[in-house]
């Protein structure tokens, strides 16, 4: 029996990505404008989106620091 090769009309085996544009692109990568001109950026988070994660750190450190002189 011989092995299966790449159907005619389908992608090869082995999942690559068939162009360029269906690759992922890394973060932080611009995103090519409507004209491709200009590359848009995703805008930064905002205070009220950014400061709960703030203070939920900052609450865990301040309950890891405790727990460690309680318990320590």
């Amino acid at each position: 029996m011989s092995a299966p090769g790449p159907a005619a009309d389908g992608p090869a085996p082995g999942g690559g990505p068939a162009s360029a544009e269906a690759a992922p692109r890394p973060a932080g990568a611009p995103v090519p404008g409507e004209d491709g001109a200009q590359p848009r950026y995703e805008p930064p988070p905002s205070l009220g989106r950014l400061l709960p994660w703030v203070l939920l750190f900052v609450v865990a450190a301040v309950a890891v620091v405790a727990g460690g002189v309680y318990f320590g």
